[in-house]
């Protein structure tokens, strides 16, 4: 990164030690690696709607334990954007991971996700598991429970006649008020009172992207609910679900269904919305961190 785009950025606690991109099938991938030593932590990406900077509270922090690894997902940051619904395919996301493993010359990584990048994390864990040494799912967005509301009540596809709340997620309203649905749904995900640097943050990295790019993530093929449960009935490693209980996207069924699928250790966060991390990144970090040092 040169010193021009180090002063346009948002100020980092900590810059990356090293820097690059893969490259498959013609998508270019950036990602960052902090710190050294053992074992690796790669936070991977969650859905394209925000990059690697969502991790901004625990790469500092981290980075002071052990080597930390991240990279902006297919459709945002520093990577490439295709228009392809196929190019955003679960399987292609868990394969960018691959390939920055291989690139960061990382034999095991302990996996850190948050929500839509448990796909890719269960993916990992079960179909690679001499890569993985453990695995950190926060609020994930797996179905193996139902979803609190009426998030997807409405049609995607067609023209509405009004869009308020969670009509929002249309593939028109996104062409016309983009921003719009962006205050709305990191509204939903921080819920907490005063979370508005968080929510103006997440606004801003959504903004990095474009509607049509995540209107080709809408498309794209996702872990199913039967795919999921075999995922999970896979896993070996250690498993941590993290769940705030007041999780107005996912809801906290999901993270608990996951823990008893995976056989993993739950911990429920008391009143924590969709983005404990940001929220709560004290406690967050500190249970990672003992999570990883108890791997060792």
């Amino acid at each position: 990164m040169t010193v021009a785009e180090r002063v346009r950025e948002q100020t980092r606690a900590r810059y990356p030690d090293e820097e690059g991109y893969v490259e498959r099938d013609g998508v270019r991938v950036f990602w960052e690696s902090y710190g050294e030593g053992k074992p690796t932590v790669m936070l991977l990406p969650t859905w394209s709607i925000v990059h690697s900077r969502v991790w901004k509270l625990q790469i500092p922090y981290l980075a002071r334990r052990c080597r930390v690894v991240t990279f902006d997902p297919r459709g945002n940051g520093k990577s490439d954007r295709p228009l392809e619904a196929s190019a955003y395919d679960e399987h292609e996301l868990a394969a960018d991971a691959l390939t920055v493993l291989d690139a960061t010359e990382t034999e095991r990584a302990v996996l850190v996700s948050l929500s839509l990048g448990a796909h890719r994390a269960l993916l990992l864990a079960a179909r690679h598991p001499n890569r993985v040494a453990g695995a950190v799912f926060i609020c994930p967005s797996v179905p193996l429970a139902l979803r609190p509301g009426d998030q997807f009540s409405y049609d995607f596809e067609e023209p509405l006649g009004a869009y308020h709340g969670w009509a929002k997620v249309n593939r028109h309203y996104w062409l016309v008020d983009f921003r719009g649905f962006l205050e709305f749904f990191f509204s939903q995900m921080f819920t907490e009172p005063h979370s508005t640097k968080q929510i103006e943050d997440c606004v801003g990295w959504g903004l990095e992207t474009t509607p049509e790019v995540l209107i080709a993530t809408a498309y794209a093929a996702q872990v199913k609910k039967d795919q999921a449960r075999a995922l999970s009935s896979q896993i070996a490693c250690p498993v941590l679900v993290l769940q705030g209980t007041e999780d107005a996207i996912e809801g906290s069924a999901r993270g608990m269904a996951l823990a008893q699928a995976t056989g993993g250790r739950l911990v429920l966060l008391e009143g924590s919305g969709h983005g404990p991390h940001a929220r709560d990144p004290a406690r967050v970090n500190l249970l990672i961190r003992e999570f990883v040092e108890s791997l060792s």
